[in-house]
């Protein structure tokens, strides 16, 4: 009777690690492979609601760029100049979404006398990686970008970064491990991977405790080499010194803007944060482009940064 027990208890503890086998890869794979949209549509979205102007993009001064990053793939990367100045912006898009979803940003910060760089993430657009990390491994591929840049433009390059969601994570875990910028805009970072996930599935899946969390996050370590716990802008945050504008919809129920909120209250100063009343998630500018300009260059503006330290020759 004793063997049976071992033997049946036997059963059951290996067909329930195969089951959490399997629900660790189905989880991580939604993760590292998450769907993008389709590159074509955002192309077709961002041309009809006018956010993206073939004519301007056909005549802007602009050079393709390469860039090896440290984790061992390409990013393809766009500079756009359409001034003669030292100023520009790095311009990061949001997960799923492409470099053309920074082109609107790009016209934006054309229109405040800055050039600007944009560019596909790891496993987005043209850009080499195989899998998305939230901010992880893409903080270190803009560390790449803004070395690129640097040696662009040389010694007098005055530069911001501007963040969309994922991309907006990655700007304050980049600037809390590398703050060389003069400035960082913030439009509806989550302040912890872990906790936006666990938003995530309890609002979308059956999915309600932390166990799928911890579990995801064993996978993640073994099948991409590195924990969620180290994707957290708000630990990052708090060791940032350049000026930070946080930006965020009060109507977005995907990344709430308890967030931005958070990160702000744990940002030393300079600071400032500004709530939209209209807009879903990422959707603060496409609501409200003539405000959130506004908002954007009276942020620039309060802190001297709209002064061009030096136009190039």
């Amino acid at each position: 009777m004793r063997k049976r027990l071992l033997w049946i208890a036997g059963i059951i503890s290996s067909l329930f690690t195969a089951l959490l086998t399997i629900l660790g890869f189905v989880i991580t794979n939604r993760l590292m492979y998450l769907k993008k949209k389709d590159e074509n549509l955002i192309l077709e979205r961002e041309t009809s609601a006018k956010r993206y102007d073939e004519f301007w993009y056909a005549h802007v001064k602009k050079s393709e760029k390469w860039i090896e990053t440290a984790n061992g793939y390409p990013i393809k990367a766009i500079f756009l100049e359409p001034h003669d100045t030292n100023c520009y912006v790095i311009i990061c898009h949001g997960v799923t979404e492409n470099k053309v979803n920074s082109f609107k940003y790009a016209r934006m910060f054309e229109r405040l006398g800055f050039n600007s760089v944009v560019y596909d993430h790891r496993r987005h657009g043209d850009s080499g990686g195989k899998t998305t990390s939230f901010g992880h491994y893409e903080k270190i591929d803009l560390q790449a970008v803004v070395k690129a840049l640097k040696l662009h433009v040389g010694p007098d390059l005055f530069f911001g970064i501007h963040g969309e969601s994922m991309g907006a994570a990655t700007t304050l875990l980049y600037a809390g491990m590398e703050d060389t910028a003069d400035f960082y805009i913030s439009d509806c970072a989550y302040s912890d991977i872990s906790e936006q996930l666990l938003h995530v599935m309890r609002t979308s899946t059956p999915l309600r405790t932390t166990l799928a969390l911890r579990l995801a996050n064993l996978f993640l370590k073994i099948r991409d080499g590195y924990s969620i716990s180290t994707v957290s802008p708000k630990e990052a945050v708090v060791h940032i010194k350049s000026p930070v504008l946080f930006i965020h919809s009060l109507n977005d129920e995907f990344v709430l803007p308890h967030m931005s909120e958070e990160l702000y209250e744990r940002k030393p100063a300079p600071k400032a944060l500004k709530l939209f009343e209209e807009g879903a998630h990422a959707q603060s500018f496409n609501k409200n482009p003539e405000e959130y300009q506004e908002v954007v260059a009276e942020f620039l503006l309060s802190h001297n940064l709209l002064v061009p330290l030096k136009s190039t020759p």
